[in-house]
């Protein structure tokens, strides 16, 4: 029983159905062309249906499993509807309707949601649009893709331009660090220059006190400053006798034949001993004044010392 009654209430839903579709009107074809309609209103219609024959399109091209052919001919069809949404828009416009494009077109993204500027990426005419999984497809998921950025090589003019005082430490101190780090090392080295600049002065002081005669400076027993002063002077002798030396050989060696030699010329000893000499006079006029020389020497004439 319930069977039956399932049956004919199954019949009844069909027989109520069919009386509806009776009352109602035929349905309308959308015009082939845009410039046929008349009507502000109906051109609207037509529009708003466009709008969701490309929701109901766009919605089942996201499936990646239908194949590649359903996959283009869904995106054809969708560009197809895109370009004649354009000229239902522009129809409305000239019926005296708002603008419709101004309020903003679609946007071309790639894979990642990225807004991009692809003008007429398949050479379909421009404006050619792809959706969902139509983007995956072989030949165009290379459209998307950004190509490698290729690093220019700069010149030396551009590597100079980024050269300013900072490069050559200039704004060093500018920050703080620098000083708070070379202050205590400026101090320290300060100090010790003032210390030896005192410790020489010291030095000068005691071998202008000791320092009488040519006899006392050197038989005599003189104090350690003055000892340490003549150890510089001598040894600023023996850099000169060195230097002496080197020349005499460099000359040598740069002669091509034997200088003979017509007057008696004085050999190394001779000249060693007249360096000496005139290091201890050149001494002996920094240490002491014009009045102790000329003493020194009655003090030699009177002791009848000749050296």
């Amino acid at each position: 029983m319930a069977r039956n009654e399932e049956k004919a209430q199954s019949m009844l839903n069909r027989f109520i159905t069919m009386k509806q579709e009776e009352k109602r009107k035929p349905k309308e074809r959308r015009p082939y062309l845009a410039s046929e309609c008349r009507d502000l209103a109906e051109a609207d219609r037509w529009r708003s249906e466009i709008l969701r024959e490309i929701g109901a399109k766009v919605a089942e091209i996201q499936n990646e499993g239908l194949g590649e052919h359903r996959l283009r001919d869904l995106n054809d069809e969708i560009n197809k509807l895109l370009r004649e949404r354009m000229h239902w828009e522009k129809r409305i416009v000239e019926l005296g309707g708002p603008n419709y494009a101004l309020k903003g077109a679609p946007k071309m993204t790639d894979l990642d949601g990225n807004i991009v500027d692809i003008p007429n990426p398949s050479g379909r005419g421009p404006g050619y649009r792809y959706f969902g999984a139509a983007k995956k497809l072989p030949g165009v998921r290379e459209l998307f893709e950004k190509p490698p950025e290729v690093r220019k090589r700069r010149s030396r003019y551009e590597i100079y331009k980024r050269i300013d005082a900072s490069y050559y430490g200039y704004r060093d101190d500018e920050d703080g660090v620098l000083e708070k780090l070379e202050g205590p090392a400026e101090e320290e080295m300060r100090a010790q220059a003032t210390e030896e600049w005192k410790r020489v002065e010291q030095v000068r002081h005691e071998a202008l006190k000791t320092v009488q005669s040519g006899e006392v400076a050197t038989a005599g027993a003189p104090s350690i400053a003055a000892a340490q002063v003549l150890f510089e002077e001598e040894e600023d002798v023996v850099e000169e006798e060195r230097r002496l030396e080197q020349e005499r050989e460099e000359r040598e060696r740069g002669k091509e034949r034997e200088f003979v030699a017509h007057v008696p010329l004085p050999d190394e000893k001779e000249i060693e001993k007249m360096v000496l000499e005139k290091k201890k006079r050149d001494l002996l006029s920094k240490y002491t004044s014009e009045g102790l020389l000329e003493e020194q020497e009655e003090a030699k004439e009177m002791l009848n010392i000749h050296r």
